[in-house]
């Protein structure tokens, strides 16, 4: 019931905002320029023409023949369309991502509630469709951009591989790909979150046999006193247990209070140990992603290149700065979580308890933001020459409204970034929340441009596994997301201006 809640609540926001949308701005703006017409090639069947201008797979477009495909017959019907090129037009080429928005919502609601099976359909739903609201993400859910496309073939990869459903989860990490090419670095993410879940989950058995047996060998019978205490025991023990397997079950990862406390060596020790033990069960079971990722080894060797157009402004680049804005920009977004006085006490604490590491986790990370902003801060042609993007404003009127600026903000991203880091630590191992910093960095790292776009992926990963559960935080991240929806979709659709250079309507854009 949960499910068609969640995919309800969002089409009514869905359909009359894409309406909306087609109506005041009717013809291709911005990236829609490439795609548009390079999907309608595709209607036509001409599969060879490429735009050297695309940076980006014909996954979406692929997704969009299917999707005309199954409108046609109901244009035919309706005489709308009496042709296949002629049901490509602008207005369904969108709907694509309005279709995906909801079946994406859907697929967060899957799997929050795998992650949280003791939650009640009616939080998750609440949460659902509260990240469904995401400003990056609902802004381009009424756009011909890639970006809902990825995030929901992201999210159901991961779904698949939550199910054990390796092989599914391996052909969804494909299909990834192939709409985004930095996509493999999410499906080695995913890849490597199932190898964790299940090389713990066998340790974690194999503890239980050896103490089951400990338990057996060390009994000493007394029949009487067995049966007065029987019954008392029990109750208790399943009292007990009832509420270990309540801790238990809110994430499958976590296995005990005791394997939490383990040194993040000792996860990695522990991890190598039981995969050496299964290897044979894992490799049966991941070797599909392994022929994933060698299919685009070998399209790097093939193209030269991870993009497959614009190579110039796309080169990769040492942009370290990028996940500082990374940290901060999700932190905002959750900003009813990370600044609240309560929780900066609670970090605060974190630090005290080991003053000496805190220390020195906090100088590393204080040093190396520097070094990041200082050294490699890349300001992209692009972003110092297009006013219609937010980021825009952003560089200009915070970051380099004076050269101190962007070493002032540096206290903020390190604690941005322990503030995530804590938030994922009370549900997640060391070693997923290490892996998990290495799949960011990896993504966002070799991108010279900043674009919030790119950070979509990753917040859903973080925001998914926080051990957010009161709704009144969710309600407030909801209106912030409500608020900041309406303020940048008034401002595309209502504030359009000219550029003296160049003809046309221009529009404020994330």
């Amino acid at each position: 019931m949960g499910r068609i809640a969640t995919a309800a609540i969002v089409s009514l926001w869905v359909i009359p905002v894409s309406v909306l949308v087609n109506r005041i701005v009717p013809d291709p703006y911005m990236d829609e320029i490439f795609h548009i017409p390079q999907a309608q090639k595709y209607c036509k069947g001409d599969f060879m023409s490429w735009d050297p201008m695309i940076t980006t797979p014909p996954g979406l477009y692929y997704l969009s023949l299917v999707h005309v495909a199954a409108l046609l017959p109901s244009k035919y019907v309706l005489q709308l369309a009496p042709s296949f090129p002629e049901a490509c037009s602008i207005a369904v080429l969108r709907s694509v991502n309005g279709i995906l928005a909801v079946l994406c919502s859907i697929i967060v609601y899957e799997i929050i509630t795998h992650l949280r099976p003791a939650l009640d359909d009616r939080k998750a739903t609440l949460f659902a469709t509260v990240l469904a609201l995401y400003p990056l993400h609902w802004f381009f859910t009424f756009l011909y951009y890639t970006d809902v496309a990825s995030l929901t073939a992201v999210l159901a990869m991961y779904l698949a591989c939550l199910k054990k459903k390796y092989l599914f989860s391996a052909l969804l990490g494909a299909m990834a790909v192939v709409i985004r090419q930095t996509n493999i670095i999410w499906m080695l993410f995913v890849a490597c979150s199932g190898v964790i879940d299940i090389t713990m989950a066998h340790q974690k058995d194999s503890v239980e046999v050896d103490d089951s047996k400990a338990s057996n060998k060390g009994t000493n019978l007394s029949a009487l006193n067995t049966s007065v205490n029987v019954s008392s025991n029990l109750k208790r023990r399943k009292s007990r247990g009832n509420s270990k397997a309540n801790q238990h079950i809110f994430y499958p990862s976590n296995t005990s209070s005791a394997s939490q406390t383990l040194g993040l060596l000792h996860e990695i020790q522990a991890i190598v140990l039981s995969s050496w033990r299964i290897k044979w069960e894992l490799l049966v079971s991941f070797s599909p992603f392994f022929f994933v990722l060698l299919a685009f080894v070998a399209f790097l060797l093939w193209n030269g290149s991870v993009v497959l157009g614009a190579k110039e402004a796309h080169a990769v680049s040492p942009h370290f700065a990028q996940i500082m804005y990374f940290s901060i920009v999700s932190a905002l977004f959750v900003a009813p979580l990370h600044f609240t006085i309560g929780h900066a006490l609670d970090l605060f604490q974190s630090f005290r308890k080991n003053r000496l590491l805190g220390f020195l986790l906090l100088f590393l990370a204080s040093i190396a933001s520097l070094l990041s902003v200082h050294f490699f801060s890349i300001a992209h042609p692009y972003l110092l020459a297009d006013n219609r993007h937010y980021t825009f404003y952003l560089w200009k009127k915070i970051i380099k409204f004076h050269w101190s600026m962007k070493y002032l903000l540096v206290p903020f991203y390190v604690y941005s970034w322990f503030s995530i880091f804590q938030l994922l630590g009370k549900t997640r191992r060391r070693i997923w929340t290490l892996v998990y910093f290495f799949a960011t960095s990896a993504v966002l790292i070799p991108a010279p441009l900043i674009e919030f776009r790119y950070y979509t992926i990753p917040f859903y990963f973080f925001i998914l596994h926080t051990s957010i559960n009161d709704c009144r935080s969710w309600l407030l991240i909801g209106i912030l997301y409500t608020v900041l929806d309406a303020f940048t979709m008034t401002m595309f659709l209502f504030r359009p201006f000219h550029w003296d250079h160049e003809p046309g309507v221009q529009r404020f854009i994330w």
